[in-house]
């Protein structure tokens, strides 16, 4: 503290930061840069693990084996889809049906703010198809969701003929503790937000739905599927949700854990993962997938479905079929296990996923780097605009030290005394000092004020007794002048006058704030009466206006509160 209460030392700390603000600052940012590019490498990187007990297995045998009914129903799916033109509505209902679930619809329409880039139209509808399987072992107090959004240029026939393979393969289980809710959307994201908003009764984006006629139990968690074709060489997850939302690591944790049991080949950023972490190759490869994820999640766009289930505090992942040129070929039944693993293992769960992390970076699906690892670089980042912050200070605070040091071009001619040649009772300034007559004493050179950090004003004048023409460090332009004269009607008690125009006074032909002390004119004592310009004219630069304008508004604040001290009491 006494470094910062002595002036010697103060002034000696803040030339000291002057001097290395420019090394510091780049020390800070090459600092940031070099911790953020070693987060790939592993004595900063971690291997996930699985922090949920309920998951903490993968001991459950899966017993999906209707590979060829899901390609049965992709192929009439297509084919309903290009006969009609839009979403099959009605052979969805059907066949939902005929599995053995609860079928209802949603009408939504939504008008764009821009026009669609394939038809050119602003006004979207179109229907939503839901099917709901009760579990026969619990009340319908949570639930699951497993959807597949439909969008106009890509069909995902595939991925919705297993859906409703696994709708009938599920149906035939007794161990459900959790409802399933399997939903088709329409307009891919459009369709997904019209139902979520629906579902938990809000309306954030205007959407235009009907209402839901069947609901299940809160959503603890769900997975959104999209496949290109009956083949696939790699799923590929997707995370990123709206605003940079991340779901719960335990349960990408747990879609890893089940494509390793089943042997599928699984991907983030549509890369591979890094076998060896010893060598240099590694890391490499893991920093470009976290810089791909930095950078998807800088968007701010959601990356698939899931990222609309995100801000409903629903944890949720988006699984695509990539099928490349690889020579590993998977079908729709190992898919459909690794599916019906996920779900099994999601019906165990007591509680929403929270035990494990929320801010991660990922390398690799393997590897992951906690935000107590991260944050750092950040930091370092970050330090660089408060060591700017700091030299502008110090700067303003220089230059308002040698103001009041060299007493600025000089004070204009004081305001007359009051009557008698004696002003009675004490007044405040602007900067807290108190006196008896019209010149306060000094108080210690510094910022105190607000009106003092932007224009540089220093402290140590009574801007309510006397008005002293001070230049601000960037404007040639006085900030004060004197008030003139006036008629001891031309304003009301407490309010403030406009100097330039007022009855009987100058006018000020710069942009001048003035201040009177007296109770019926100029120099009489009582309540004080504060003048300020009626448009402050501007200097050469947005700051001295900027600065001009905020004088303005702490005089007007004072005004009203002296109106309200001094009235009441006037009055009796």
């Amino acid at each position: 503290m006494g470094l910062l209460s002595d002036p010697v030392r103060r002034r000696a700390l803040a030339r000291l930061v002057l001097r290395l603000n420019a090394p510091l600052c780049v020390l800070s940012y090459v600092a940031g840069i070099a911790w953020f590019l070693a987060l790939a490498f592993p004595p900063l990187t971690q291997r996930t693990y699985m922090s949920e007990n309920a998951m903490g297995s993968t001991m459950v045998e899966e017993q999906f084996v209707g590979g060829d009914r899901a390609r049965s129903f992709a192929r009439d799916f297509a084919a309903y889809r290009r006969k009609s033109g839009a979403l099959p509505v009605a052979w969805l209902e059907r066949t939902m049906r005929s599995v053995g679930l609860e079928v209802y619809t949603q009408s939504f329409s939504r008008k764009l703010p821009f026009p669609d880039e394939t038809h050119e139209r602003y006004m979207v509808s179109g229907t939503n198809v839901y099917g709901i399987l009760r579990a026969p072992r619990a009340a319908s107090t949570e639930s699951l969701v497993f959807t597949v959004p439909c969008g106009s240029d890509s069909t995902n026939s595939q991925a919705v003929g297993l859906l409703l393979a696994l709708a009938a393969h599920f149906r035939g289980q007794i161990y459900w503790a959790k409802d399933i809710i399997f939903l088709v959307t329409e307009h891919d994201l459009l369709g997904t937000e019209a139902w979520l908003e629906a579902y938990h009764d809000v309306n954030v984006t205007g959407m235009q739905s009907s209402p839901l006629q069947g609901r299940a139990g809160a959503i603890q968690a769900a997975v959104a599927l999209e496949l290109s074709s009956d083949v696939v060489t790699s799923l590929d997850v997707a995370v990123e949700g709206l605003n940079g939302q991340l779901p719960n690591l335990d349960l990408l944790n747990l879609f890893q854990t089940f494509c390793q049991k089943g042997g599928l080949l699984c991907t983030l950023q549509g890369k591979l993962q890094p076998q060896d972490w010893t060598s240099l190759d590694g890391p490499l490869q893991g920093l470009q997938t976290l810089l791909l994820m930095v950078l998807q999640q800088a968007s701010g766009r959601p990356h698939g479905p899931h990222g609309l289930f995100l801000r409903y505090r629903v944890e949720a992942l988006t699984l695509r079929g990539i099928n490349s040129f690889r020579q590993y070929k998977y079908d729709l039944v190992a898919v459909g296990k690794a599916l019906e693993g996920m779900f099994r293992k999601l019906n165990h769960l007591l509680e929403r996923l929270h035990q494990s992390f929320f801010l991660y970076l990922l390398p690799a699906l393997s590897r992951f780097v906690s935000i107590g690892l991260y944050m750092p670089a950040a930091g370092f980042l970050l330090l660089v605009l408060g060591l700017k912050a700091l030299e502008l200070w110090m700067q303003l605070h220089e230059a308002g030290v040698g103001l009041e040091a060299g007493g600025g071009p000089g004070p204009s001619a004081p305001l007359p005394p009051a009557q008698g040649g004696k002003h009675t009772g004490p007044r405040q300034g602007l900067d807290g000092t108190e006196a008896g007559g019209p010149d306060l004493p000094s108080t210690t050179a510094g910022l105190h004020c607000p009106y003092q950090l932007l224009t540089g004003l220093p402290v140590g004048r009574h801007y309510g007794t006397c008005c002293c023409t001070h230049r601000a460090s960037w404007a040639p332009a006085p900030l004060c002048c004197s008030a003139g004269t006036d008629r001891p009607s031309s304003h009301t008690l407490g309010q403030p006058v406009p100097v330039a125009g007022a009855t009987g006074g100058t006018a000020v032909d710069s942009r001048g704030l003035a201040a009177l002390p007296g109770g019926t004119g100029p120099g009489c004592p009582g309540a004080l009466h504060l003048r300020c310009p009626a448009l402050p004219t501007a200097g050469p630069g947005p700051l001295p206006l900027l600065a001009a304008l905020l004088e303005c508004a702490l005089l007007e604040v004072r005004s009203a509160c002296l109106k309200h001290s001094i009235l009441p009491s006037s009055g009796k």
